[in-house]
Order: C-alpha cells, then structure tokens, then sequence
C-alpha cells in the first residue's frame, strides 16, 4: 500500500501498549518496514486522535482535519479510505 501512494500520502505506524522492543520485532515479523514506526510508549498520540485499541487508523488531511476509526479495515476499504484521502 505505501508503495503505491509514496508520492500522495505518508503512512506512520503507531505502536502503544508496548515496549520499543516488541515493536521493532512486530516490524520485523510482519515486513511492515517499508515506513516509519512510533513507540507511543506514554499513550499520548492515541489519547490526541482518540485511539482506545488496535487495530486503528487516523486519516490526517493536509489541512491537519483528522478521521478515526477503530478496527480492522481489510485491503478494499483501506484503498478506498486512501483515495478519498487524497481527492479531498
């Protein structure tokens, strides 16, 4: 997915709930390496965009206006929430 949208979107993976650690493994383990990761070891990112677990995503417009959903979103609506994303 990042691929894809490297010239239109920045995708930041935001680990909580854990040590810096066990999210350097979870990259590694799961090939999520191709763009950056945050240890928010003191919550402070998912108490600004309202995160309460994961799987979540917050969707930052480049007027800074943010959109969060909580859960799993599959490939499809992931894509779909991207695009719209970019033609807003």
């Amino acid at each position: 997915m990042q691929q894809n949208y490297a010239d239109e979107v920045t995708f930041i993976g935001v680990a909580g709930r854990d040590s810096a650690e066990a999210m350097s493994r979870f990259v590694a383990d799961y090939a999520v390496g191709a763009f950056p990761h945050i240890a928010d070891q003191d919550l402070e990112l998912w108490k600004a965009f309202g995160v309460t677990s994961q799987p979540a995503f917050v969707f930052i417009n480049d007027d800074g206006t943010a959109d969060g959903l909580i859960g799993s979103l599959g490939f499809d609506r992931l894509t779909s929430r991207v695009e719209d994303l970019i033609n807003s």
